[in-house]
């Protein structure tokens, strides 16, 4: 898989998995890792309403993966992350396998975020929103982007997905919450109605936290690794 080429071309990555090269004009913007991945997602199904989570290969968003994550959808408005890339752990402060997703979101705005979630999975819907960091003693200004996007499973329901959460600014201190500042639910066949109000909830982690023990991106002297995602096998 090559990228940074004008033409987008399809191939079988070694793991199975479709590889896209997406030229370098999708690669603009203040979040060029969200256009990466949102522009591999949109060849990846072609005219298809969803893409099957077996055909995701790591390769197809190389730039990206430090920042890029896969949801399973384990409950209404809760999706637990399998794998995850280095900066979510950056910006908790540990190992995010297997919490919600929804840990990255402050609590009072948890019940909203859920609404929203349970949207990309039912409707199904693309959903974007842009994020601002809660702000306190060690921890200044910090703006993000978030992407979801649906994925089928292998009995061909919608229960997975594919993300991406770019910041800008300083992380600061561990752990960096965010607040909802605007979304956007697209909806990929007929209408999606609004989320519905609902009492804010506050979603317990799926499993207790793990230590984080890889290299901190906000001391760059520290020898670096390459971005990484890896597997939560499920329970039982």
């Amino acid at each position: 898989m090559v990228f940074g080429g004008n033409k987008t071309h399809r191939g079988r990555g070694p793991f199975g998995g479709n590889v896209i090269g997406i030229g370098a004009h999708l690669m603009q913007g203040g979040f060029p890792q969200i256009s990466e991945v949102e522009a591999y997602w949109t060849a990846l199904k072609g005219s298809r309403q969803v893409p099957e989570r077996l055909e995701i290969d790591p390769r197809g968003i190389e730039g990206a993966l430090s920042h890029a994550f896969l949801v399973e959808r384990i409950a209404p408005g809760i999706a637990r992350l399998r794998l995850a890339g280095s900066h979510l752990n950056d910006l908790m402060g540990m190992d995010v396998r297997g919490m919600p997703l929804s840990a990255l979101i402050a609590p009072q705005n948890r019940g909203r975020f859920a609404d929203y979630l349970e949207q990309v999975f039912s409707a199904p819907a693309r959903l974007i929103m842009d994020l601002s960091a809660e702000r306190a003693l060690g921890k200044p200004k910090c703006q993000a982007r978030l992407i979801i996007l649906p994925l089928t499973d292998r009995d061909n329901r919608i229960t997975q997905a594919l993300g991406c959460l770019c910041t800008q600014g300083c992380i600061g201190r561990a752990p960096r919450r965010f607040v909802m500042a605007a979304q956007n639910l697209h909806p990929l066949s007929g209408a999606v109605p609004l989320p519905r109000a609902t009492p804010n909830q506050i979603y317990s982690m799926a499993e207790p936290p793990q230590p984080f023990d890889q290299p901190d991106q906000r001391h760059p002297n520290r020898t670096a690794r390459h971005p990484y995602l890896r597997l939560v096998q499920p329970e039982g």
